[in-house]
């Protein structure tokens, strides 16, 4: 028995002992998602653990992650394998402190657009534009969407904005996103100057040198790539919404514009198909801190526990629910 296997064993043989399920994200390591009960985006895997009949749920991903996750189940305990994987962009944007990460985060640069300084938080944009409804990406710290409208996921976003009886919104933290966003709505955005490091870094030049590449190629994006890109490419969508476009399409042949991780249950699901990376940097850190042994420890300690306080925790609810109720 190899060192992985044993490790899987040994997971999934506590997890029954916890009655526990356990959930990863698209973008974990292929191990990890070999042993989770549900594999997904996060709000997807969320709301799969809030209906599921368990004491505990291990979310394999970054903290909001696991944050929405007891939003959604405050009666279950909700652990985290890794406390230090956090999503950069989430931490972009604040309530009422200054941002910190956006300016420890290595590489990253003012852009020249760039319009807030570090202490500007989304309290501060809200009295700039009083009454205009808070559009919030699942992306984001549980204090943020307790301090929002409602919730919207790279899915959904197009319809959560257009649901909205105001014909403008400030939509948060994914200045990319936003843009998707304003590209197939009529109504203003006011977009929070945020991004994702992963999929920001992909350039025009790269989706032409991929297509160079593998020409026939369809290119599948998400919309947290920049707009340069979104316009190359054949179709975006979110991580779940490429899953689905991959089964169903009669194509053989797919350049994916997201995190590495993806390609694993692409190629798992779809054997018959080839899938190439649009890059191949496109890695999250954060995404691969969880590991068999870290999903092990925290099982057997139950430590690492992520608990949503209630004056936070009832109005990120209100949020989330509002996008839920969006047909």
């Amino acid at each position: 028995m190899t060192e992985t296997s044993s490790l899987q064993e040994q997971v999934l043989r506590l997890k029954k002992d916890r009655n526990a399920i356990i959930l990863a994200h698209n973008y974990q390591r292929p191990e990890v998602q070999d042993i989770a009960d549900y594999t997904g985006d996060s709000l997807e895997l969320s709301r799969k653990a809030a209906s599921a009949d368990c004491d505990v749920i291990v979310f394999c991903g970054v903290n909001f992650m696991a944050e929405s996750a007891s939003i959604l189940s405050p009666g279950k305990t909700v652990l985290l394998p890794e406390m230090s994987a956090c999503c950069p962009m989430a931490d972009m944007v604040t309530v009422n402190r200054a941002r910190d990460t956006i300016t420890n985060f290595p590489g990253y640069k003012f852009t020249d657009g760039y319009t807030y300084p570090d202490q500007f938080t989304l309290r501060d944009m809200k009295k700039l534009h009083p009454g205009v409804p808070v559009v919030t990406y699942v992306n984001t710290t549980a204090e943020v969407k307790a301090e929002s409208d409602i919730c919207c996921t790279s899915a959904n976003a197009v319809k959560i904005v257009e649901s909205l009886d105001t014909d403008k919104v400030i939509c948060i933290p994914d200045r990319n996103l936003s843009a998707w966003i304003a590209k197939n709505t009529k109504k203003e955005v006011i977009a929070w100057d945020g991004f994702c490091h992963v999929h920001d870094r992909v350039k025009a030049e790269d989706v032409k040198h991929a297509r160079s590449d593998h020409p026939g190629a369809l290119v599948l994006a998400h919309p947290e790539c920049r707009m340069e890109v979104l316009e190359l490419a054949d179709h975006v969508t979110s991580t779940s919404g490429m899953l689905r476009f991959a089964r169903s399409s009669d194509a053989k042949e797919f350049i994916i514009g997201t995190e590495t991780g993806l390609l694993y249950n692409l190629r798992k699901e779809n054997p018959d198909k080839v899938f190439h990376p649009l890059r191949k940097d496109m890695v999250c850190p954060n995404m691969k801190k969880t590991s068999l042994k870290s999903v092990l420890k925290v099982l057997e300690t139950m430590r690492n526990i992520i608990k949503v306080p209630e004056e936070i925790r009832v109005p990120a609810r209100k949020a989330l629910d509002r996008m839920l109720a969006v047909k």
